[in-house]
């Protein structure tokens, strides 16, 4: 599930740490980047979990009104389509998710007017409505019914968003990537499967575990020939005026283009000059992409880079 674009957005920000806060301790260091990418999958897994006490909220709510002092014919028999989803049945014992959750005590028990809110949004929906409306009532009506609520009602919510930057602050730049391999993951679910339906990893393999291990040592460990290269070509500008970030951006870039010479130079300027756009000033990707090349001429002509 933790993609390398995720994978270097968190090395930026722990490589930034280690400089702000003055660390020495490189294992530590490693340890806190190792912590914010499980952080990264705490969240896959508690958005899953929370389609799921969104349903039971429901199922409470509807059991509530059942047995208030005067029920209507409608309290007493009410639309229970949502209730009795099948997908969501089918979340519920997924073996991956409820083990997951249990180790790592993942939970929205004291979460409940979030959840309350969300679950009104739904019901107050169009979705809801069609849902109900819809005569093909099936497996893949009701996985269909939560891909929608998850893409349109919770994906880009700002309500959602601030109550989960406020829940974990590790969370604040993974919501809008691991929202997508939820909905990935909704899209894969298969009836057949049952509580055996694989999840996505924490990582697609151990390649890409060591790409983040390898990026934040190299990044560090080179930190200052690449920092003195860098200064080397910051041309009418002083090393102490351009953001640290932006430094930090090079460095990294430098220390990922050095270390894997499999990975095409055009994908590593890219990643980096977009998360330039996203984490410093509007003309940081072009300052920072014209530093590189200059950077990457010289490796090649040193003979200490050979990819294109």
């Amino acid at each position: 599930m933790i993609n390398r674009n995720l994978i270097r957005i968190k090395v930026l920000q722990i490589v930034y740490s280690y400089y702000q806060n003055g660390n020495t301790d490189l294992k530590a260091a490693e340890n806190e980047l190792m912590f914010s990418l499980r952080k990264s999958y705490d969240l896959y897994n508690a958005f899953l979990l929370l389609i799921l006490d969104v349903t039971n909220l429901h199922r409470r709510n509807l059991d509530i009104r059942k047995h208030k002092f005067m029920p209507t014919e409608e309290d007493l028999n009410p639309n229970m389509r949502l209730v009795d989803n099948r997908f969501a049945a089918q979340l519920a014992e997924n073996e991956m998710l409820r083990k997951y959750v249990d180790e790592q005590g993942i939970s929205w028990s004291n979460d409940e007017d979030f959840v309350k809110m969300l679950l009104e949004q739904i019901l107050a929906s169009d979705i809801y409505a069609d849902y109900l409306a819809n005569e093909n009532d099936g497996y893949e009506t009701d996985r269909e019914f939560w891909r929608l609520v998850f893409k349109r009602l919770i994906c880009g919510n700002d309500e959602v968003i601030e109550h989960l930057e406020d829940k974990s602050i590790y969370w604040n730049d993974d919501i809008e990537i691991v929202e997508t391999f939820v909905l990935k993951t909704i899209k894969r679910f298969k009836e057949e499967e049952g509580s055996k339906q694989p999840l996505l990893p924490m990582f697609k393999d151990d390649e890409d575990r060591m790409f983040a291990v390898q990026l934040f040592r190299q990044s560090l460990l080179k930190g200052k020939e690449l920092r003195e290269r860098i200064n080397n070509h910051i041309k009418n500008w002083e090393a102490d005026r351009v953001a640290s970030i932006d430094l930090i951006i090079m460095q990294v870039a430098l220390a990922e283009i050095l270390t894997f010479p499999t990975i095409p130079l055009n994908v590593s300027f890219n990643e980096y000059i977009d998360a330039a756009k996203y984490y410093s000033t509007p003309k940081s990707g072009v300052f920072i992409n014209g530093i590189l090349d200059v950077v990457v001429s010289e490796l090649k002509a040193e003979k200490l880079l050979f990819k294109d």
